[in-house]
């Protein structure tokens, strides 16, 4: 595949994902509930492996930093940590690594962004099967056919099947600042 190629297939993907109207509302949804649970008093704490954790992570550091205007700090967390990711791997094995955070860190009322390209990733979906059992919502960003994390979340926003990775992560980063604006728009009424 050619550059020019790569790209065309990059913005066709898009415009699928954007020709389907319940996309749109399903990330209207999802910012709605991270609104709500931000002006409650809560958090939100982000999930995923490999590029997903970068993801999670530059999702967490816009709403602690800012993303396109100043404001004031908004509670959010990645579990992203190497000290505590290989601590917890070491004593109870890399499927708990995110459960093990949610259990000590999360509370009723929380959100949980998980994120994976395949939505089976066995520690995403330890991580949400903990939040729901704890009262914390799990908004799932996910690619494929939903995988095993799909019917664990209360919002699913799932990107065009496609071969690879690349293009399910590049619709994630586009939701993900997407949200970050709905957030920073929402949080100020």
């Amino acid at each position: 595949m050619t550059i020019e190629e790569n790209l065309n297939n990059a913005l066709q993907t898009l415009q699928l994902f954007i020709s389907h109207k319940k996309n749109i509302d399903t990330i209207q949804d999802a910012g709605d509930m991270m609104v709500h649970a931000l002006k409650s008093g809560k958090k939100i704490i982000t999930c995923g492996n490999g590029g997903s954790m970068c993801d999670a992570m530059h999702f967490a550091q816009e709403m602690t930093g800012r993303f396109k205007n100043f404001r004031k700090s908004l509670p959010a967390i990645s579990i992203s940590d190497p000290a505590y990711l290989t601590c917890a791997a070491n004593d109870f094995g890399y499927a708990q690594v995110f459960s093990r955070f949610i259990e000590g860190m999360g509370n009723e009322g929380d959100i949980l962004l998980a994120i994976s390209t395949s939505g089976n990733s066995e520690n995403v979906i330890a991580a949400a099967e903990t939040a729901k059992a704890m009262g914390i919502n799990v908004i799932g960003l996910t690619g494929k056919e939903g995988g095993k994390l799909a019917p664990l979340c209360d919002i699913e926003i799932r990107a065009p099947h496609t071969h690879y990775a690349d293009r399910v992560q590049e619709i994630h980063i586009k939701v993900i600042h997407s949200l970050l604006d709905f957030i920073e728009e929402g949080i100020k009424n």
